[in-house]
């Protein structure tokens, strides 16, 4: 998942997307609610993460014009401003939920998952594709009944695979899915995650569509 984080705080925007990185999301961070709609405006996100008292424009004025471009991108509203105006403002504008500082990581982490399993259409938490079992809220994944360990960049290319069975991924989607602005990456780390998930998991659940990308499920003929 590619989340955007609109934070005007520098220790809270650098501690949290440190932390969502390490969770195994691409997190991208601005400062300002312009960058913001400047960024938002020619870059796509699974989820934004958004102030509200932010400079040059507020946070209820960058999630309107969101909206008003059609764009659907899931915002959570990221804010102290507590009272129920406040919160009837920020969703009414158009997020998705909204979330009071101070607040714990996994209660953060739990509303992510839930914007997933909402534009995915899917009410359990865990994924099944064949005898293959994946949960992102525990990060557990079993094939067949046993339990495989994998890092969390190797966990984030399976969920992006799983979450869209027989759908092919380019090399840049699944990129676009680990890393963020600013962060390393190497010409082949893509290919060195399957080749590490397919001697974790069997050679017969991730397949290749050459020139194209990856896809998990039936093997596709041509």
């Amino acid at each position: 998942m590619r989340i955007l984080l609109v934070e005007d705080d520098e220790m809270i925007g650098d501690s949290l997307r440190l932390a969502l990185r390490r969770q195994g999301y691409a997190a991208d961070w601005v400062r300002d609610g312009r960058a913001a709609d400047a960024v938002l405006a020619s870059e796509r996100f699974d989820a934004v993460l958004l102030d509200l008292g932010l400079p040059q424009r507020s946070g209820i004025e960058v999630l309107r014009a969101l909206r008003g471009r059609g764009d659907a991108t899931p915002v959570i509203v990221l804010t102290a401003r507590d009272t129920l105006a406040d919160k009837v403002a920020g969703l009414d504008a158009g997020a998705d939920d909204y979330l009071v500082k101070p607040f714990e990581l996994d209660e953060l982490l739990a509303r992510l998952r839930a914007l997933g399993r909402r534009a995915a259409g899917r009410v359990e938490t865990a994924i099944q594709v064949g005898d293959l079992r994946l949960d992102p809220a525990t990060r557990e994944v079993s094939r067949a009944g046993r339990a495989i360990a994998l890092s969390a960049r190797e966990f984030a290319v399976l969920q992006a695979l799983v979450e869209r069975p027989g759908a092919v991924l380019s090399r840049a989607q699944l990129e676009d899915r680990l890393y963020g602005w600013g962060e390393e990456l190497e010409s082949n780390a893509i290919s060195v995650y399957v080749h590490q998930l397919r001697r974790k998991l069997g050679d017969d659940l991730i397949h290749t569509q050459r020139g194209v990308g990856y896809y998990v499920g039936p093997a596709k003929s041509g």
